[in-house]
């Protein structure tokens, strides 16, 4: 069913204005619309009485829910320690930094993981950076798509592979100077 059709008469709020004001400079950074077009549009977003006239505005760029891209969960620091730990939804990408004196903590041992392969970019910048993936025991961690440079070290010692892991934890990026942990408990 049209969703225009639902709603053709409901007045338009600031709130409904400015939602599709950012879906439009999204559609922008994306290259989907030019500036030209983004100015015209969000003159006819700000003119808007009623939803079904600011659904008409974007209803060339709605993108399906199945196509829209889902941001990696980032946890970077220059210095510092930071933990993603206890009980929380692992997304199907992670990015993690650490700078110097940096440590950056992933346990999943808790994590609802929906996903049967979860991608880690990360990047270890100095002598004293640590990265610490602790994963449950029957879990696979693969760190061939790391790049190790200068004294950049991983550690991956799995007890023993499984013959089939529920999860699969890939690891890309570059260890330029410190450290990359994985521990299976």
């Amino acid at each position: 069913m049209d969703a225009m059709a639902d709603r053709p008469e409901l007045r338009a709020g600031d709130h409904d204005r400015d939602r599709i004001a950012e879906q439009l400079r999204d559609a922008a950074g994306d290259g989907r619309i030019d500036l030209d077009e983004l100015t015209d549009r969000l003159d006819r977003v700000y003119a808007a009485r009623t939803l079904n006239e600011l659904d008409t505005v974007v209803a060339d760029l709605v993108v399906p829910a199945a196509q829209v891209p889902v941001k990696p969960l980032e946890l970077h620091t220059r210095g510092g320690r930071l933990r993603q730990v206890g009980q929380w939804t692992v997304p199907a990408r992670i990015s993690a930094r650490a700078g110097r004196w940096g440590t950056v903590v992933i346990d999943f041992t808790q994590a609802d993981c929906p996903h049967s392969e979860v991608r880690i970019d990360l990047e270890v910048t100095s002598w004293f950076g640590d990265i610490v993936v602790v994963v449950p025991r029957d879990w696979w961690v693969r760190d061939d798509g790391l790049r190790r440079r200068l004294l950049g070290a991983v550690f991956n010692r799995p007890p023993s592979p499984p013959s089939r892991a529920p999860v699969l934890v890939r690891l890309t990026g570059t260890v330029r100077t410190g450290d990359v942990w994985v521990k299976y408990r």
